[in-house]
């Protein structure tokens, strides 16, 4: 069982790897647009697929209130929501929740890192902290439970 406080990006970004590379069944996402996230990178991305590919029912879940940076810059996440989107989906919160200002990511329901404001790297790194990330947990399902507008691998047409 780990805290840690975090202040600074780069400390943010390790701890944001750290998590990852422990990651054996579920992430859960909640964030401004993912950006400063860098889901984008080779090794985060290898990380994300391989909880998709040994993980099963819903094993990606990502809320932004932003979707925009997905949807134009990230299509290597936009390819792995087309090709697992039986286990990973993301949404833009709607409008009502355009106020909250923290970012989570949640790891198997016992690991966490949040961030309390989305401009600072202020946050705290919990590991094993099952009692703590509870709340959590409850919150992202809440926040997750508004819905909002689907983003999709896939374009619909005609």
């Amino acid at each position: 069982m780990a805290r840690e406080l975090i202040t600074s990006w780069a400390d943010y970004q390790l701890a944001l790897d750290r998590l990852l590379a422990i990651a054996c069944h579920k992430i859960s996402i909640y964030d401004e647009d993912i950006a400063s996230l860098k889901l984008d990178s080779d090794a985060r991305m290898l990380h994300v697929k391989r909880i998709l590919q040994s993980g099963q029912g819903e094993t990606l879940q990502i809320a932004v209130r932003n979707s925009s940076l997905i949807r134009q810059k990230h299509p290597q996440l936009l390819t792995l929501l087309a090709t697992y989107g039986h286990r990973a989906s993301a949404h833009q919160t709607p409008p009502q929740l355009s106020h909250l200002r923290d970012s989570m990511i949640l790891v198997d329901d016992k690991h966490a890192l949040i961030r309390f404001e989305r401009d600072l790297p202020r946050s705290k790194l919990l590991i094993d902290e099952i009692d703590e990330v509870r709340p959590y947990l409850t919150r992202f399902k809440e926040i997750w439970a508004e819905n909002g507008e689907s983003i999709s691998g896939t374009v619909l047409g005609l």
